[in-house]
C-alpha cells in the first residue's frame, strides 16, 4: 500500500506542530522505548560504554530526532515515488548494516513504532485521532521495510 495524500498531510502537518520541540520529543521516543526494554540502551554503540545520562546524551537526541525526521520523510518520499528513498544524507543500505550488526528483530521495531506512536499522541493531544496513528504508522512501516531490505 502507497500512502494516500491525506495520510502524508496529516504526518507533516503534526511534524510540523511539534518540530520547533523536536530534541525533547525525540527523546522521550527513546526514554520509552528503554522503559519497555531496559536492554535495548546494550544495541547502541554510542550509549554501550558512556556514562553520560540518557537524558543527557546528544548522540541519542541526534538520533531520535533523526529517527523522527526519517518517517516524517518516508511519507512525502512515498507520495512522490512510491518508495521510500531517503536520499544522499541517509543510505538506507548503511542502516540496513547498522541495525543488521546491533541484531534488530521485527518486535524491537514494533516497540518502536509503539513508542513513536505515544510520543506523537503526546506531543499533539489536540490532533490526535486513528487516523493519524493510522498515518505515521503506515509512513514508520514503509521506513522499516526499506531499512530490513538492506539487513
Amino acid at each position: 500500500m502507497v500512502i494516500t495524500a491525506r495520510q502524508e498531510a496529516l504526518v507533516v502537518s503534526s511534524w510540523n506542530e511539534m518540530k520547533d520541540d523536536a530534541p525533547t520529543y525525540a527523546l522521550k521516543l527513546y526514554l520509552r522505548l528503554f522503559e519497555i526494554i531496559p536492554s535495548a540502551v546494550k544495541r547502541f554503540s554510542f550509549l554501550r560504554d558512556s556514562n553520560v545520562p540518557l537524558e543527557k546524551n546528544a548522540k541519542l537526541k541526534a538520533h531520535a530526532a533523526g529517527v523522527f525526521v526519517m518517517t516524517c520523510e518516508a511519507a512525502t518520499q512515498l507520495r512522490k515515488t512510491g518508495r521510500v528513498n531517503m536520499g544522499a544524507n541517509t543510505n538506507m543500505q548503511h542502516l540496513g548494516a547498522v541495525h543488521f550488526k546491533a541484531g534488530i528483530k521485527d518486535v524491537h521495531f514494533e516497540i518502536l513504532k509503539f513508542a513513536l506512536v505515544e510520543t506523537i499522541k503526546e506531543g499533539v493531544p489536540y490532533m490526535w485521532s486513528e487516523e493519524l496513528k493510522e498515518a505515521w504508522s503506515e509512513s514508520y512501516d514503509h521506513l522499516v521495510a526499506a531499512i530490513k531490505a538492506e539487513m
